[in-house]
C-alpha cells in the first residue's frame, strides 16, 4: 500500500469533509478570492472548519450528562492596511461563499492598499507532522468511556476516607480545518484533542467544625483516549486528592513583600499571562504593551529564556499549521534576558515588517485570527528545587495556581495560588490558603534570582482567552525564585 505525504493526506481529508459534499472545488475557492481581490486589499483568505465534539461527566458515581455536537462553516476575510472585513456562514455552499466574498471586498473600495493578485494555481503550504490525524472520539466506545470515568471515581475514593465527593469529565474533539489564501496557498490540518479532568472534595471535622476543600487534576493533548492508561489516571487522581488534603491542613496566608518560589509546570500560567500576552504582536504594533519597542534590550534577569513553541509533538497548544496556513514555529522570545521578538500573525507581521511566526489563531470559522500563544515556557537553569527552597529565608512556595488577570499596558498582574506553602529558614512549615501574588510582569522578570533544572510542561489543561476567543494552549517552567513580590493574604 502506498501512503500519501502527510500534508497531502490532510488536504484530502479536508476536501472530503469541507468541499466535496457541498459541490465545491479548488476552482470555487479561486473564484471567491478573485471576487474579493477586485478591490485594493493586502490579503484575503477563506477558512473552512468541521468540528465534532463529545463530552461526558460523572458525579455521585453516576454519569449525569453527555453531549455530542457537530459544527461546520466558513469564514471569509479581507485585509487592507490595518482594517479587516470579515463574514462567516454555517452554510457551506458556493452561493454562501460568494455572498461572503462580495460582503468583505468592500473594505478595499475606499482604501489605498495594494491590489493583491490571486494565485492562478494553488500551492500546498509547508507544515509539520506533530500528531496523528485521528478521530479521538472513535478511539473508545461509549461503554469504555463510562468505565473510564467510573475507574477515576473509584480510585479517588480509595485514596483517603476524607474524600467525600468526586467529579470527573471526559472530552474529545475532532477538528478539520482548511485555509485558502489569496496568493494561492492551500493548507489543512486534522486536529485531535482530548482531556480528562477530576475534581475531589475532601472533608474532615475538627472540634465539631466541618471543613471542606477542593482539589483538581487532569490533562490531555492531541491524541486518542487510549492515552489515559492506568498510570496516567493514577497521576491525575493523586494530584487532585493531594491538593484537597493539603488544603484541609492549610492556614491563612501571610501578607507582605517577600520572595516567592514558583513550582514547575502549571505555575507557568503566570508566565503566560503576565509576560506572554505582552509579547503578542498586535499589542506591540499598537504600542500598548509594556514590551513595545524593546527588541534587543534587556527585559529580564540573566538566565531567563522564554519560548513560544507550537512544534512540540502531541501537545495541547501545538499546531501543524496555524489558522492562516503558516507552519508553526519554535520562537525564542527572550534569550538570556534579552528581548528577541514577538509572536505574530500575518497582518501584524506585515505591518511591522517582519515574518509571521505561525501564531495566527482563531477560536472557530466564525472568528478572525489574531496573534496568540501556543506552548509558552521558560527553559531550565542549574539549581535543584531543594536548593531554591532552602535558600528562602521567609516567603511563599506556590505549587499550583487558580485564576489570574493582567493589564497588558502596565504589565501588572494578580494571581491566586490554589496550593502554596509557608517557608521559613529554608524549611516548608505548613500549607497556606488565600494567597494572592501581585506584581508587574516586566519587573518580575528582572527579579528572577534562581532557576531550577526541573523544567516541566503542564499536563495539558490550558485554555487561553483573548478578546472573547478561547483556544487550547500549553504552559511550562522550571522551579523559579522571584524576589520582592507582593503577597496578599488573610493572616
Amino acid at each position: 500500500m502506498i501512503s500519501r505525504e502527510p500534508t497531502i493526506e490532510r488536504l484530502a481529508v479536508a476536501r472530503a469533509l469541507l468541499l466535496e459534499p457541498f459541490g465545491l472545488t479548488d476552482a470555487s475557492l479561486s473564484r471567491a478570492l478573485a471576487a474579493i481581490a477586485t478591490h485594493r486589499i493586502d490579503d484575503a483568505d477563506l477558512y473552512f472548519q468541521y468540528t465534532r465534539s463529545e463530552g461526558w461527566s460523572l458525579e455521585e458515581g453516576i454519569v449525569k450528562s453527555g453531549s455530542f455536537g457537530i459544527d461546520q462553516g466558513v469564514g471569509v476575510r479581507a485585509v487592507a492596511g490595518e482594517k479587516t472585513a470579515f463574514a462567516y456562514s454555517d452554510d457551506i455552499s458556493e452561493a454562501a461563499l460568494m455572498d461572503a466574498a462580495m460582503t468583505v471586498r468592500t473594505i478595499g473600495a475606499a482604501g489605498e492598499s495594494r491590489r493583491v493578485k490571486v494565485g492562478p494555481k494553488h500551492k500546498v503550504a509547508g507544515s509539520r507532522v506533530l500528531y496523528a490525524p485521528m478521530d479521538p472520539i472513535a478511539t473508545l466506545d461509549s461503554t469504555q468511556k463510562v468505565a473510564l470515568l467510573e475507574k477515576v471515581e473509584k480510585l479517588a475514593r480509595s485514596k483517603d476516607p476524607r474524600v467525600k465527593q468526586v467529579m470527573a469529565g471526559l472530552a474529545g474533539e475532532y477538528d478539520v480545518v482548511m485555509v485558502a489564501r489569496a496568493d494561492g496557498t492551500l493548507a489543512a490540518d486534522v486536529r485531535p484533542l482530548v482531556r480528562l479532568s477530576v475534581t475531589v472534595i475532601a472533608e474532615q471535622t475538627i472540634n465539631g467544625e466541618v471543613r471542606r476543600e477542593v482539589g483538581s487534576g487532569g490533562g490531555g493533548g492531541r491524541f486518542g483516549f487510549g492515552y489515559f492508561e492506568d498510570d496516567v489516571i493514577e497521576s491525575y487522581v493523586q494530584a487532585a486528592v493531594n491538593a484537597a488534603l493539603t488544603n484541609l491542613e492549610s492556614r491563612p496566608a501571610k501578607a507582605g513583600e517577600m520572595s516567592v518560589v514558583l513550582g514547575p509546570g502549571w505555575p507557568g500560567v503566570l508566565l503566560h499571562e503576565a509576560i506572554g500576552h505582552g509579547l503578542e504582536g498586535d499589542f506591540n504594533r499598537k504600542g500598548s504593551s509594556a514590551f513595545s519597542g524593546k527588541i534587543g534590550q534587556r527585559v529580564a534577569a540573566k538566565g531567563v529564556t522564554v519560548l513560544d513553541d507550537g512544534t512540540l509533538p502531541d501537545r495541547r497548544g501545538s499546531l501543524n499549521v496555524d489558522d492562516e496556513g503558516n507552519p508553526s514555529q519554535r520562537n525564542v522570545l527572550i534569550e538570556d534576558g534579552i528581548l528577541k521578538g514577538y509572536i505574530q500573525d500575518s497582518m501584524n507581521a506585515r505591518l511591522m515588517g517582519v515574518a509571521p511566526t505561525g501564531n495566527g489563531r482563531r477560536e472557530s470559522y466564525a472568528a478572525v485570527p489574531m496573534p496568540r500563544m501556543t506552548n509558552t515556557y521558560m527553559l531550565g537553569g542549574d539549581k535543584t528545587k531543594e536548593e531554591i527552597v532552602a535558600g528562602l529565608k521567609r516567603g511563599l512556595y506556590a505549587t499550583n495556581f487558580g485564576g489570574g488577570q493582567v493589564d497588558i499596558t502596565s504589565g501588572k498582574f494578580v494571581f491566586s495560588a490554589s496550593e502554596a506553602f509557608w517557608v521559613e529558614n529554608g524549611k516548608i512549615q505548613y500549607p497556606v490558603k488565600g494567597a494572592t501574588i501581585i506584581g508587574n510582569g516586566p519587573d518580575a522578570l528582572t527579579r528572577v534570582s534562581m532557576i531550577g533544572n526541573d523544567m516541566a510542561l503542564d499536563t495539558g489543561v490550558g485554555v487561553c482567552g483573548k478578546e472573547g476567543q478561547s483556544v487550547p494552549v500549553g504552559v511550562g517552567q522550571p522551579t523559579l525564585r522571584i524576589d520582592r513580590l507582593t503577597v496578599g493574604g488573610t493572616a
